[in-house]
């Protein structure tokens, strides 16, 4: 087993962090470009935001491929595979000229941008001892945050600076650098088992996960968090965007600066976690996200920022806990049960939109605050449920959710 702070620790995490960083760049590279594709091609915001929505939708449900594919065919091969598939994707969508062919490409590059997050934390399960396995899902998960940053405000300035097109053949190159990079650090699997793929034992697998409480919760949770989360970013987009703020592309990538709080949220996660139970720590970060909420209203750029900033801090914090929650919980098939973890995140992601649009309509960015709170209130109760059906084994230690 890969033991923390070892050599062979910090060349596997440091080869998914960059992975990690070259996929969520390409998810969110769009984000900052939507004011511009939207005035380009007259779109409403819920049509052009399908830009965002169809990507992050694919790529939940292909998890529900890729995790029990990689239990019969292994992590690092098809690891690779995919993330050839994102970098050649990445490169057609500079080439397109109609909403209708981008809105496709987007489609299948979030099929192959599954593959490493369907795997990433299944493969530390079985590579990193325990001590090892919190320590890395939360700088891994800090390296999520750095990639939609990245993403975000590369697509900003080079969307400024030479168009959106351009902006994709950018990423490309980004992305085959990353790519290489994690070829060479990734150590071998020295763990995994191989079991042959049985399509009834897999959907047997996933109604187990289903039905076991301490997992559905954790689900539950992260899915609506970035139903919330994600979807107010591209929201705040648009209000920056017009009247009286006025900011140009650039400007709006500058915005997901904020994510650095989410990468400080994650780093801290495991530390937390040994400290009190976990349940109690997602509900501080789902704390953190209605504080953010409320910080918005006030309406000047610099609250808008420090919301946001808040923001990032409180959901990765509550999401590096529910995805370490669910890999240590999870009896077996754990690359099934992360996967289903993710499916809930990323199908979250991509209905937020439909569910904040009226609220948005209603009472502009009033509206999607309140609409916010709706969800992140149910959230914060799901942490407290957690807690309180797991209290007995959490009585025990600390350290033991």
């Amino acid at each position: 087993m890969i033991e923390a702070h070892s050599s062979q620790f910090w060349r596997a995490t440091l080869a998914l962090c960059l992975g990690s960083f070259m996929i969520f760049s390409n998810v969110y590279v769009i984000q900052p470009l939507l004011p511009m594709l939207a005035d380009q091609y007259q779109l409403s915001t819920l049509e052009v935001g399908l830009s965002c929505t169809v990507t992050t939708l694919t790529l939940g449900l292909s998890l529900l491929i890729f995790g029990p594919l990689s239990d019969v065919l292994g992590r690092n091969l098809l690891m690779v595979v995919t993330m050839c598939g994102v970098v050649f994707i990445t490169f057609t969508l500079s080439q397109v000229e109609t909403f209708s062919q981008l809105l496709l490409l987007r489609a299948l590059q979030g099929f192959f941008l599954a593959g490493l997050p369907a795997m990433a934390i299944a493969y530390m399960g079985e590579e990193f001892s325990k001590p090892a396995l919190v320590a890395a899902v939360g700088i891994y998960i800090s390296a999520n945050s750095l990639g939609g940053i990245g993403g975000r405000v590369i697509g900003g300035f080079v969307g400024d600076w030479l168009g959106w097109q351009e902006t994709f053949l950018c990423m490309s190159l980004v992305s085959f650098i990353c790519l290489s990079v994690f070829v060479w650090l990734l150590p071998a699997s020295e763990n995994f088992n191989a079991k042959p793929f049985h399509l009834g034992q897999m959907l047997r697998d996933m109604f187990d996960h289903l039905k076991n409480p301490l997992l559905l919760i954790a689900y539950l949770i992260g899915g609506l968090n970035f139903f919330i989360f994600l979807n107010q970013y591209s929201y705040a987009t648009f209000k920056l965007a017009a009247q009286p703020y006025n900011l140009p592309a650039s400007l709006l990538g500058m915005l997901f600066l904020t994510y650095l709080g989410g990468t400080f949220g994650s780093f801290i996660s495991g530390r937390l976690s040994s400290l009190i139970p976990q349940p109690l720590v997602i509900a501080s970060g789902i704390s953190c996200l209605m504080l953010g909420s409320l910080f918005t209203l006030q309406g000047s750029v610099v609250a808008i920022v420090l919301g946001f900033l808040i923001n990032a801090f409180g959901f990765f914090l509550a999401h590096s806990c529910a995805s370490s929650w669910v890999s240590r919980n999870a009896t077996h098939s754990k690359a099934t049960a992360s996967s289903i973890y993710l499916v809930f995140y990323y199908v979250g992601a991509s209905t937020g939109g439909l569910y904040l649009d009226p609220f948005w309509q209603w009472q502009g960015w009033s509206g999607v605050v309140f609409g916010s709170l709706l969800v992140l209130v149910f959230t914060f109760s799901l942490a407290l449920v957690l807690y309180i059906k797991n209290r007995p084994l959490l009585a025990q230690s600390p350290c033991a959710g």
